[in-house]
């Protein structure tokens, strides 16, 4: 079954098992390379002296591969096919962890920025395999689960990796280092020292990452993962789709990869700011890069929540509704709060929690938007599941975005940011996955 290509709904309980535990691994790692950015951001601003705005190049790097990479990845996989293509992937990933090697050596910020864009050029074949991969590899009304589930995986990844970044690469005596740094009272030899050491502790775990990223994508290649037809088409697909010519002609699919667009923004937002915003309220680097987890522990929290409310209790379209309505009382209250708390032993403002908060919501968010836009594309699977990893180009937009607002209002205001984005998933999620046609009168 490895080698030949099957039809999803011919598939056997043991190989869809199987195949849910090897993409659940693999999204896994896609968490342990993405949500690092969250602590890349204020370390590249340090050790490469960046402003706001600069800092947040690193998402932008990282997450523009997917509208640059996302059409030719669908051609790839056209031609190659799905394991193959995985294969591909994670071989870009692996050359992208090593070319943060001579970054390192030379502490240029370009050279590092080239490093992510592969990464995410690597990531977004893998994307455009696993998203259509995993939704079409069972029943579609339980789609959001098995999503759910694959965003456990990638979550846990986000919980750990800036905690195994910070135990690898940073020290208890850093904290001394960043206020002898901010100081000003370095000379330059000796700041550029400092600098260069601190930036050289991550050649050793990217040229680790690098091999590891290399070993999975042959393990893919020759694993018993089922090579399976996205485009398959039912009776009633085929009736429904005739004589529509390209995915223009899928409204829904359109709105959903906005809606994807602005998802993604927000919820990158939320966690690769957070250590930012920490800062403003007095907490160094070492304090502040558990924050990231805390959001992602709040969205493991709600994964496993639809995992078992969905679809026995609540169908994933009202589980969606409710998600974006809270996603934008929390924004809300990001903006808004401003009373000091102690919590979990973290002396800060109140608004810090609403924004880990914001993990509860943005967990099923993007597990509902998925199924709703590619359901019944039939022969356009493959084409409009490209469109919608474009869509993720948003986790480079919106970060970059914000941090143009902090610069010229203040971080806490740059928040407002989120109020039209949380709207417009409301209106998906009401209205917008319903509309089949641009026509009203059709």
């Amino acid at each position: 079954m490895s080698n030949e290509t099957v039809s999803s709904n011919t598939l056997d309980k043991r190989s869809t098992v199987i195949a849910v535990i090897i993409i659940g691994a693999m999204f896994f790692i896609f968490g342990l390379v993405s949500w690092v950015n969250a602590i890349l951001i204020p370390y590249f601003k340090i050790a490469c002296e960046l402003t706001h705005f600069e800092s947040y190049f690193v998402a932008f790097a990282f997450y523009i591969a997917y509208l640059v990479m996302s059409v030719p990845s669908a051609f790839l996989l056209k031609r190659v096919g799905y394991k193959k293509g995985m294969m591909v992937g994670f071989f870009f990933m692996a050359a992208g962890a090593l070319i943060f090697v001579p970054a390192a050596l030379t502490r240029t910020y370009g050279i590092f920025l080239t490093g992510l864009f592969t990464i995410g050029t690597g990531l977004a074949i893998l994307q455009s395999a696993a998203n259509p991969y995993i939704t079409i590899v069972g029943p579609i009304e339980s789609a959001a689960k098995r999503m759910s589930i694959m965003g456990v995986c990638n979550k846990f990844a986000g919980i750990v990796s800036p905690l195994i970044f910070a135990a690898v690469v940073l020290k208890v005596s850093d904290s001394d280092m960043f206020t002898l740094l901010e100081s000003g009272t370095l000379d330059e030899v000796a700041k550029n020292n400092m600098l260069d050491e601190l930036i050289r502790r991550v050649i050793l775990p990217y040229s680790v990452l690098s091999a590891l990223l290399f070993a999975f994508g042959l393990f893919i290649r020759f694993s018993v993962l089922p090579e399976i037809n996205p485009e398959h088409e039912t009776k009633e697909e085929a009736a429904s789709n005739n004589g529509k010519k390209s995915i223009l002609d899928f409204p829904y699919l359109i709105l959903g990869a906005f809606a994807l667009f602005l998802h993604v923004g927000t919820q990158v937002v939320a966690i690769d700011t957070i250590i930012g915003y920490a800062g403003t309220m007095g907490m160094d680097l070492l304090e502040a890069k558990a924050f990231p987890s805390y959001t992602l522990t709040a969205t493991i929290a709600g994964y496993l929540l639809g995992i078992i409310l969905i679809p026995k209790y609540i169908s994933q379209t009202n589980a969606l509704r409710f998600c974006c309505t809270l996603g934008l009382f929390l924004s809300l209250g990001v903006i808004l709060a401003d009373y000091d708390v102690t919590i979990l032993g973290h002396q800060s403002n109140l608004s810090i929690w609403f924004l880990a908060s914001l993990g509860f919501p943005n967990s099923l968010i993007y597990a509902g938007i998925w199924p709703l836009s590619i359901k019944g594309l039939g022969r356009f699977t493959k084409i409009g599941s490209s469109l919608l990893i474009m869509g993720l180009c948003g986790n480079a937009i919106m970060p970059v975005l914000y941090g143009y607002l902090a610069d010229v209002w203040n971080v806490q205001a740059a928040y407002w940011l989120l109020v039209p984005c949380y709207l417009y998933l409301i209106f998906f999620a009401v209205h917008g996955h319903k509309i089949k046609s641009w026509s009203p009168a059709k």
